[in-house]
């Protein structure tokens, strides 16, 4: 899809967020976005198309790091738990509690028992945070591995970009099958009706951003509140200039 394209359909969709945001401030409802698929997949860029135009006080990421030793001894969804939204609040976490049905399993981070743990435990867990009012949806972000790897040479090849590479990323590439296979297990383990994945092609990046967008969109119960138009009263007095009278002044322009 062409970048005009995409900003022409994005555009409108970016009013529907901020109305969801509205709503949700007004009624305390909490909502969980999951994102996860694999590497390279889009799942950064979708999160800024989705909060650049929100309140960050209200609209949180969450992309935790590989658990420290202290948080390797506790139950495993308790690190996650502290994230959960507040009234009001949206929560995307930029991978989740599932690094453990993914790239724990087929890195071999985690033991074989304590993969089947979290598969039998998941559905019960995700219970809980829908039967305590959360909105859950679950993403999966669909690449096909020519496009992955064409767009793993796009960031070895741009300074800019290098920095999303990591060593587990390379040796991800000659594990394809193997996520493929953890996450069609993964599917048939914690793919309930209270908590369904979704599945978002994402060989056009752009196009899998407004698919996605379109869907959390369109299964949000209805978000829409009455306009409340906003009239700025006029100024009392001349606009004021900025004076720094102390000894702290601007810098020179640079450009």
């Amino acid at each position: 899809m062409k970048r005009d394209a995409y900003e022409r359909h994005l555009e409108p969709m970016l009013l529907e967020l901020n109305n969801l945001a509205r709503w949700l401030a007004t009624t305390g409802k909490r909502i969980v976005v999951l994102l996860e698929g694999r590497d390279t997949a889009g799942k950064g860029g979708t999160i800024a198309a989705i909060t650049g135009k929100l309140n960050p006080r209200q609209v949180r990421v969450v992309a935790l790091p590989k658990p420290d030793p202290r948080e390797r001894t506790q139950w495993y969804f308790q690190r996650y738990i502290a994230h959960l939204p507040a009234a009001g609040e949206l929560v995307l976490f930029d991978r989740s509690w599932y690094n453990r049905a993914g790239v724990e399993k087929v890195m071999g981070f985690c033991s074989p028992e304590e993969y089947e743990t979290f598969l039998r435990e998941t559905p019960y867990f995700e219970r809980s945070l829908v039967d305590s009012g959360i909105l859950l949806l679950k993403y999966w972000l669909a690449v096909d591995q020519a496009e992955q790897e064409t767009r793993f040479a796009e960031r070895a090849n741009d300074p800019l970009k290098r920095w999303k590479l990591s060593p587990i990323d390379l040796v991800a590439r000659e594990k394809y099958r193997d996520y493929g296979k953890a996450r069609d297990a993964m599917f048939e383990a914690t793919h309930r009706p209270f908590a369904p994945w979704v599945v978002v092609d994402y060989n056009d990046q752009r196009t899998g951003r407004l698919t996605l967008i379109r869907h959390l969109l369109d299964h949000v119960p209805d978000y829409r509140l009455p306009d409340e138009p906003m009239q700025l009263p006029p100024l009392k007095h001349k606009p004021a200039k900025e004076h720094f009278r102390g000894p702290v002044k601007p810098i020179k322009p640079a450009f």
